[in-house]
C-alpha cells in the first residue's frame, strides 16, 4: 500500500449541487422554495462549514483514469483503469473554511427535467466557491498504479475532468484544479 498526500489548488470556480429534502413549506412557489434552500446544496459539516467531497476527488480521478487508458507495460493492452477503479481509496475532505450562510450563489438557467436540452426550463441558484485550496490524502491499494501514472492521472483529472457541477467533463468551466504537489509514501 502507498499513500500520496497531494496539495491541490483551484483554477476555476468550484459549483456545488448536493440533493437535499428540504421541504417546501405550505403554500410556498418553487421560486420562493429554491431562494430559502439554495445554501442546502452544499456539503458541510455539523458547525456549518462547507466542504469538498473527498469522494469527488476519487470519483475524477477514475473518471481521468478511464478517458486515458494508459495501458500497463508488458501487460498487452491491458490498462490501468480498472486498477484505478477499485485500487484507490480517499480518505478525508477539503475543509473550505468559509460557513454555508456567507456563500455566494449563481442563478442559472436549467431544464427543469435535468437533461441536456430539455424543452421547459426553471431558475436555480448553486453555491459557488471561487478560489479553494488544501490537501487531500489518497491511500493507494493497488500495487499496479506507479507514481508517475498516478501522478498523470491526478493532474488530468484536475484539468480535463474537475469537481462539482459544470465541470470540464460534463461540458462547464467550473472544478478545474492544479496539483503544487504529491508526498509520496511507500507503507
Amino acid at each position: 500500500m502507498k499513500k500520496a498526500i497531494c496539495k491541490l489548488v483551484s483554477d476555476s470556480t468550484y459549483g456545488q449541487s448536493k440533493f437535499h429534502t428540504t421541504e417546501k413549506l405550505p403554500k410556498e412557489l418553487s421560486a420562493a422554495y429554491e431562494d430559502r434552500t439554495w445554501r442546502e446544496k452544499s456539503h458541510y459539516d455539523e458547525n456549518g462549514i462547507v466542504f469538498i467531497p473527498g469522494t469527488s476527488f476519487a470519483t475524477s480521478l477514475r473518471e481521468a483514469a478511464k478517458y486515458l487508458s494508459i495501458q500497463i507495460p508488458g501487460n498487452g493492452k491491458a490498462t490501468f483503469t480498472k486498477h484505478f477503479d477499485a485500487g484507490i481509496i480517499v480518505t478525508q475532505n477539503i475543509s473550505l473554511g468559509v460557513h454555508k450562510d456567507d456563500l455566494k450563489k449563481t442563478t442559472v438557467f436549467v431544464p427543469s427535467d435535468g437533461r441536456v436540452g430539455g424543452s421547459k426550463r426553471v431558475i436555480k441558484h448553486f453555491p459557488i466557491v471561487f478560489s479553494w485550496s488544501g490537501e487531500i490524502e489518497y491511500a493507494i491499494m493497488d500495487d499496479v498504479i506507479t507514481q508517475d501514472v498516478f501522478e498523470q492521472v491526478l493532474k488530468t483529472s484536475g484539468q480535463l475532468i474537475g469537481i462539482g457541477y459544470w465541470r470540464p467533463r460534463n461540458r462547464g468551466l467550473y472544478g478545474r484544479f492544479s496539483v503544487k504537489s504529491i508526498e509520496w509514501i511507500e507503507l
